[in-house]
């Protein structure tokens, strides 16, 4: 609950600030999580040249510091990708709320914007747990914003990933597998991705009794 009034407070609760203050807040919380994503991926390279010094060298006071380093470079990679966790859980937070007050100002009425303080209690517990995956997140936040088979589809995608975005992150996990190359997987990712902005729909799989 505190992370949330720091984070949205000001004179207003989540839920009163208007579509305009929703979507600034967005901006500004992008803004953190690309700069994490690149701060977490400047330590990866980081620790790829710690390992290839340590490698390189024949000398056991160098490996010992190179070592250390790996391991000091570790703790911040994993802090970094807690805060990155957090940051997404906000964004998608402020993206939702967005979403359920577009809804209502066209007169869907898909979401709700009037959450108790229990609500935003549990809001904010959610939130502020390691524990709780993003994707845990979005079906929690959802139920509790009554957002869902209900809402605009297009627009819940436009706060989380889109089928496009969910067909490569399963193409990163066959590649961190060795299930597909890497340019066979990126194909898939363009044609994916292809499909998305044009509003294609894949074609249907052949019929093998025929």
């Amino acid at each position: 609950m505190a992370l949330l009034d720091h984070l949205f407070g000001r004179n207003k609760t989540l839920s009163q600030l208007t579509r305009q203050e929703l979507r600034k807040e967005e901006l500004l919380l992008t803004k953190r999580r690309d700069k994490l994503f690149g701060k977490i991926d400047d330590l990866a390279k980081r620790k790829h040249e710690i390992f290839r010094q340590g490698k390189q060298s024949s000398s056991p006071e160098l490996r010992k510091a190179l070592a250390q380093d790996f391991e000091l470079k570790t703790q911040e990679q994993l802090m970094s990708a807690r805060e990155l966790n957090l940051r997404s859980k906000e964004l998608m937070t402020v993206a939702r709320f967005r979403m359920a007050k577009e809804n209502q100002e066209s007169g869907r009425g898909a979401g709700r914007l009037n959450l108790t303080a229990k609500d935003m209690g549990k809001l904010g517990t959610w939130l502020e747990s390691d524990a709780v995956s993003q994707e845990v997140y979005a079906e929690r936040l959802d139920s509790l914003l009554e957002i869902g088979i209900d809402a605009d589809r297009d627009a819940i995608e436009s706060a989380g990933l889109t089928k496009a975005g969910s067909d490569l992150m399963h193409l990163w996990e066959q590649l961190d597998a060795g299930a597909v190359d890497e340019s066979e997987a990126y194909e898939k990712a363009e044609e994916s991705a292809r499909r998305r902005a044009t509003g294609e729909r894949p074609e249907p799989a052949a019929d093998s009794s025929t």
